[in-house]
């Protein structure tokens, strides 16, 4: 008789997160020893196999299984009865990973989808497991499930996958330096002796580019800005490409010394919705911008782009005035990410 799943993990579940740390964290960061792990650009997903019938969930709670049917059919084929794995549903272009295709199949028909799949197969990435043979693992420290998880993944094949990992300090800093040329985000760190818990339990430190962009709208006063409005130039017109992170207050005076307030002509409209400067904000209503003259800023940023805009906000990092706005471009970087 197929293994069932214990009621405590009916899909969906609440999901471990990471909270964001700006450095690598030292060997005792967390309980058990340090181990990182790539932090993959894709969905977050739970793959649920229930007495053989396999579903896969979103963190938020949203079953994933209709527009994956390919990494579902994986799993329905190597995954146990009674598992329950953790991980993320990626896909791979052109040798790295591409967030937009994965977006692309929540608006696809169910018509559509097999050809999709087949052109731009997904693959499913485990980090973690909650359960094995019906028996939930949650409270099992993070080495033994490790030990679980590698051992289920054993014999897998493609498109299943199972997530590297490194006690090797050495080779972490390495991925961290490397792996985001494939669109790897970064790297999450856990405590070997870390239970599984729905909570921010372990950490996540994320590659960071660096950058000149145009700075043509601020929110907030031209004065004291509240964060700018990057823009590069995109198919010969200035895009709006993303906001920074809140600005202090000591760096929105010093950055407000250099602004002005723009003249007519203007390429930008001084209100546009919140969702296409950040769009994971919940707020769906429009933002207010006060446009400046084209100015040079030098921003931070991670892996994530889409090809026309960042997908997290950007970190400010200097004003550079003695640059011209006609000479900034798009990164060479950046086209090579979307190809």
């Amino acid at each position: 008789m197929a293994e069932s799943l214990p009621p405590a993990l009916q899909p969906p579940v609440a999901v471990a997160l990471a909270k964001l740390v700006k450095t690598f964290p030292g060997r005792n960061a967390l309980p058990g020893g340090l181990s990182a792990e790539p932090k993959w650009d894709g969905f977050r997903t739970t793959a649920f196999n229930d007495g053989g019938m396999v579903t896969l969930w979103s963190r938020q709670g949203k079953e994933l299984t209709r527009i994956l049917p390919d990494a579902t059919a994986a799993l329905e084929e190597q995954l146990p009865p009674g598992v329950v794995l953790d991980g993320e549903a990626v896909i791979w272009n052109r040798g790295r990973l591409d967030f937009d295709a994965l977006q692309r199949r929540m608006v696809t028909s169910r018509a559509a989808l097999p050809a999709v799949a087949i052109e731009l197969p997904a693959s499913f990435v485990a980090f973690d497991v909650l359960a094995v043979a019906g028996q939930d693992t949650r409270a099992v420290p993070f080495s033994g499930r490790r030990q679980l998880l590698e051992e289920l993944a054993r014999d897998w094949a493609a498109p299943l996958h199972l997530s590297p990992i490194t006690t090797d300090v050495d080779l972490a800093k390495t991925w961290l330096r490397d792996l985001p040329a494939t669109g790897i985000e970064g790297l999450v760190f856990k405590g070997g002796a870390q239970p599984y818990e729905a909570a921010r339990i372990w950490s996540k430190l994320k590659h960071k580019d660096v950058w000149d962009v145009v700075c043509a709208a601020v929110i907030g006063p031209v004065s004291q800005p509240q964060a700018i409005i990057a823009g590069l130039p995109i198919d010969g017109e200035l895009k709006i490409v993303g906001r920074s992170t809140v600005l202090s207050t000591k760096v929105g005076r010093e950055l407000g010394r250099y602004l002005q307030a723009a003249g007519h002509g203007h390429p930008w409209p001084e209100e546009i919705s919140e969702s296409s400067l950040n769009r994971f904000s919940r707020d769906k209503g429009p933002a207010r911008l006060t446009l400046v003259e084209p100015f040079v800023v030098e921003i931070s940023a991670d892996v994530a782009w889409s090809g026309t805009s960042f997908r997290h906000p950007v970190g400010y990092r200097r004003s550079r005035p003695e640059l011209d706005p006609a000479d900034v471009r798009v990164p060479p970087e950046l086209n090579n990410r979307h190809r």
